[in-house]
């Protein structure tokens, strides 16, 4: 399950991931824009391939070409290294699949 980070663990996790942001106490959340609907989709399952791997599943928002995740570890309550990690593989994956993060 992992132990809860604090607020400047998190913080520090998600300093360098381009895009990923605190979403209330107990969440991280990254929007990416992708050039077509497909493309999105292609990240999406590029996600959840990785996201199944780890056994740690994100929340998954699409709109068109946009897509959005949160992760949180609901069994620990907040934010955990499981997160920060599936965070960061979303940070690599989703350039391979031609998604930027949002720039809103």
């Amino acid at each position: 399950m992992g132990e809860v980070l604090n607020a400047a663990e998190v913080e520090d996790g998600i300093a360098d991931l381009d895009g990923w942001q605190r979403s209330g106490p107990d969440s991280i959340t990254a929007t990416y824009v992708a050039p077509t609907f497909l493309a999105a989709i292609a990240l999406v399952d590029a996600v959840a391939s990785a996201a199944e791997a780890a056994d740690h599943h994100p929340d998954i928002d699409i709109r068109y070409d946009t897509v959005t995740f949160t992760l949180s570890t609901h069994s620990a309550g907040g934010v955990t290294s499981k997160d920060l990690a599936l965070a960061a593989e979303i940070a690599v994956l989703a350039p391979a699949a031609t998604a930027s993060p949002d720039p809103e």
